[in-house]
């Protein structure tokens, strides 16, 4: 009896294993598909997420202010931070465009000329005599002078001017994460509990504990470090335009990525304190340096009323996922690698002391 019943069971157990591959390629092929489908959008979805975990506190006060109107609170942040956005945003963009223009104008015509430098550039420490020396050679022979710079400008200047170019595609990215955020803020409820439950399902009673990890870094992260390199860009950024600083976007650019980094934003605002001195009247320019030192040093106490108890995180490793977040995905990136990398640190961390936790608590009960 055994023996007749052998083949059918094997015949049963083939059919099963058959069927429970045949569920699971339907299952890994449509989570694929999904996938290929939503992989444009994910970045603009976590950046969405972030952006409404940043500011759910806010939130949630004027909501309470609104008398509970969450919908009406949502709509009111969602306006004002595209206005905050877009404004700036447009007359940077603007100013680079223009200036573009005017100087692709004047090559074609060949009319395009450096004005000469002050002769008390000589007389700055280190720097002036070479430079008097380059300026002169520019505004004499602009060929030469930009053939003696052609290897730095190869390396430097092409990813910087696709950085630039793609900046619109990055504006359009950033206002529907907006929207985005102000749709999960109005259901901000919903949104936690399906936080919750993914946690608890990956990390079973440890996941409460890791959403609030998250949470904390997220909003550590976006305040303490991207909130004030906004801040500071949108600064300097003011400074640039008022003065008439040719290509201001560009230079904004640059000041908003050496901020996320961490890197001083004198090194962008040193050389146009420079340029402004050369080219406008004293008054003009002492009041731009004051204010580009201002700027400089502002994150000194932006940090600390940003970020307050915030979660720690080592600087190199916000370094590493804004650089490595830009390079991949452009100027959004440059935001969401640095969060998302510093977000990845801390649940390492939290797991490493887990681990520890469990082998000295084993230790102690042996």
């Amino acid at each position: 009896m055994n023996t007749s019943s052998q083949p059918s069971n094997d015949k049963l157990f083939v059919a099963r294993a058959l069927e429970a591959t045949i569920h699971i390629g339907v299952v890994v092929l449509l989570l694929y598909w999904c996938f290929k489908i939503g992989q444009p959008f994910i970045q603009i979805i976590v950046w969405g997420i972030i952006i409404a975990v940043a500011i759910h506190p806010g939130y949630h006060r004027l909501k309470s202010a609104l008398n509970g109107r969450g919908r009406l609170a949502a709509t009111l942040i969602t306006l004002f931070a595209l206005i905050v956005l877009l404004v700036p945003a447009t007359m940077l963009s603007e100013s680079l465009i223009d200036t573009v223009q005017a100087y692709s104008a004047q090559i074609e015509a060949g009319t395009l000329k450096v004005p000469p430098p002050s002769e008390n550039i000589r007389s700055w420490p280190v720097i002036g005599e070479p430079l008097y020396k380059f300026w002169s050679l520019a505004s004499n022979n602009l060929g030469a002078a930009l053939s003696k710079i052609t290897p730095q400008l190869k390396k430097f200047g092409i990813p910087l001017l696709s950085a630039a170019a793609g900046a619109g595609i990055g504006i359009l990215k950033f206002v529907v994460s907006i929207i985005i955020a102000g749709v999960l803020l109005a259901n901000d409820a919903g949104g936690g509990q399906v936080a919750r439950a993914i946690a608890t399902r990956l990390a079973g009673e440890k996941g409460t504990e890791s959403v609030e990890l998250a949470v904390a870094t997220v909003r550590s992260v976006t305040l303490g470090i991207l909130g004030v390199a906004l801040i500071q860009t949108l600064l300097a950024s003011f400074g640039f335009l008022l003065v008439g600083v040719p290509g201001a976007g560009l230079w904004a650019l640059l000041v908003l990525i050496l901020a996320v980094v961490q890197l001083p934003t004198i090194l962008v605002l040193g050389p146009i304190i420079v340029y402004v001195f050369s080219t406008s009247s004293t008054v003009i320019a002492v009041v731009f340096a004051i204010w580009s030192i201002l700027v400089g040093i502002s994150d000194a106490f932006l940090k600390p009323l940003l970020m307050g108890r915030g979660v720690d995180v080592p600087m190199l490793v916000i370094f590493i996922g804004a650089i490595g977040g830009f390079m991949t995905s452009g100027i959004i990136g440059l935001f969401v690698g640095a969060i998302i990398f510093s977000l990845g640190y801390k649940l390492f961390i939290l797991w490493l002391n887990m681990e520890m936790q469990m082998e000295a608590e084993s230790s102690e009960i042996e």
